[in-house]
């Protein structure tokens, strides 16, 4: 038992030792990704009767896009990433992942899904609970090569408090557990212990950056669950997704349908950025949706047009922030001067935890960086529609 508890002692010092490391590089990259990927977004616009030229920015942009994805999965494994956990129900979000990938996973793979009756909705990020079963779907399939079966499975299940000796971070309680299992070659005990770390992986050189299953163990452990994993040679393997379990009566409805980006029809938008190029981003692009912009490089700076202008609807903010206040901070304020003004947050890092979200609304929506300038249009339009609602 003490050899155990020693062995997981020196792997959670390990991990978190490379996870600061990790989230301080990708925070710092992500923020240099913003501009790039923004600005290049603007150009391309810019370029439609110019083919050419618009084809070289299209290649830079898919790059910087390919960047940022790789920093959002360094920000997942160091548990950092912006998260917006809402009650989700696991089995519905399934069931639709389901039809997505059976086409994808190729002809000679057979998936198979069981749900068992009366899931409890779990509290956590769908968008990212779907990131973290699609990439344990993928690993399955390229484990199994020639062909084989994939199954996704959800059941409500209780931890028990006695766990915790097995694994430390653990939480005991009620959970709604999703599991993946394959039936490929299954893993060796050497890389079953070392199959969470990041940038381990068994494929070729190119062919699996090894963050994979880091990222989906970062996020899960960042929602407040665990993740356990069962393989043995020749026998497959099962990853196993503990989810805590909520009775919240307002489940997420499911992502909002796509469509054209409504015009801000000259609506005014105050953007509060402390960087100087994602400001003028910001601002550029919110001109170009057809809003009027505003903006302040401080909370100090947001606050005397706010208090002024009645004519400002939208308070668009970054969360961390120079100076005696950051986003959240600075939103309290705002909605106490004004409480009809709506609001939306962006941030290229967060660990939202470390704020207090005291008096602000339960489904106030963020921007993740970098972000281009259509997905800011649908943010803006939502944000302004639920708060008319």
């Amino acid at each position: 038992q003490r050899k155990v508890t020693e062995e997981q002692l020196r792997r959670v010092q390990r991990m978190d030792a490379v996870g600061q490391l990790t989230g301080g590089v990708a925070h710092d990259f992500n923020n240099l990704l913003a501009v790039i990927v923004g600005n290049l977004d603007l150009l391309e616009q810019d370029l439609a009767d110019r083919p050419a030229a618009k084809d070289l920015v299209a290649r830079a942009l898919d790059a910087a896009e390919r960047g940022a994805s790789l920093t959002r999965r360094l920000l997942a494994f160091a548990r950092k990433q912006t998260l917006q956990p809402r009650a989700t129900p696991v089995g519905r979000l399934i069931e639709d992942m389901a039809k997505l990938l059976a086409p994808t996973i190729g002809e000679t793979i057979t998936l198979e899904t069981r749900l068992a009756d009366g899931l409890a909705p779990s509290l956590v990020d769908p968008g990212q609970l779907e990131t973290a079963i699609l990439n344990l779907v993928l690993n399955a399939r390229d484990a199994m090569g020639a062909g084989g079966r994939i199954t996704i499975e959800a059941a409500n299940v209780t931890v028990a408090a006695d766990y915790t000796a097995v694994d430390p971070e653990a939480a005991p309680g009620d959970h709604t557990m999703v599991a993946v299992t394959d039936t490929g070659g299954g893993m060796t005990p050497d890389v079953r212990r070392r199959a969470l770390e990041p940038f381990f992986t068994t494929k070729e050189v190119g062919k699996g950056s090894g963050l994979g299953l880091s990222m989906v163990d970062g996020f899960i452990r960042q929602s407040g669950g665990h993740v356990r994993i069962e393989s043995e040679p020749g026998r497959g393997t099962t990853v196993r997704l503990y989810l805590p379990s909520t009775t919240a009566e307002h489940m997420d409805a499911g992502r909002p349908e796509s469509g054209r980006v409504e015009r801000g029809d000259g609506r005014v938008v105050l953007v509060v950025e402390d960087n100087e190029q994602m400001r003028q981003f910001s601002v550029t692009a919110i001109a170009g949706l057809g809003y009027a912009p505003l903006a302040a490089a401080d909370a100090d700076q947001a606050l005397r047009p706010i208090e002024r202008d009645p004519l400002i609807q939208v308070l668009f903010t970054d969360i961390i922030m120079p100076g005696t206040m950051d986003g959240f901070a600075l939103a309290r304020r705002a909605l106490a001067l004004r409480p009809d003004l709506k609001v939306l947050f962006t941030t290229g890092f967060a660990d939202t935890g470390s704020f207090s979200r005291d008096g602000l609304p339960a489904d106030a929506a963020i921007v993740r960086k970098p972000f281009r300038k259509s997905e800011l249009g649908h943010h803006l339009a939502a944000v302004l529609a639920a708060r008319a609602a």
